[in-house]
């Protein structure tokens, strides 16, 4: 596995489950705090904790702590990296067909009389 691509899997990986993509959604929206985050997915709080770890670590959403209560946000552009990848996919894959058109248009015609 390439080392550069590190962030990146950890990104896809906090998005592959469920309950972190609702809890996404839901940051979208706003902050909250742990509780209503686990709430909506019934979640236990320990179990909440540990997807909004994967969140953290991913870099997605960033948390403070007053008191006693933590309160999670979306971390400012955490979706850049998926930007610029698909981006980079895109532009590959569009170069990819600009080549097999023009090799069409390279080939001659076939003359079909006998």
């Amino acid at each position: 596995m390439d080392p550069t691509h590190r962030p990146l899997d950890l990104l896809f990986t906090a998005l592959a489950d469920p309950n972190r993509r609702a809890m996404v959604e839901q940051l979208s929206r706003g902050p909250a705090t742990v509780k209503q985050l686990a709430e909506p997915a019934r979640l236990r709080l320990p179990s909440a904790v540990k997807h909004l770890q994967v969140l953290e670590n991913g870099g997605i959403v960033m948390s403070e702590k007053a008191g006693r209560s933590r309160t999670y946000r979306m971390r400012p552009g955490a979706f850049r990296q998926i930007d610029e990848w698909v981006r980079q996919r895109e532009a590959a894959m569009e170069a990819a067909f600009d080549r097999l058109v023009q090799a069409m248009h390279d080939i001659p015609p076939e003359d079909d009389t006998p």
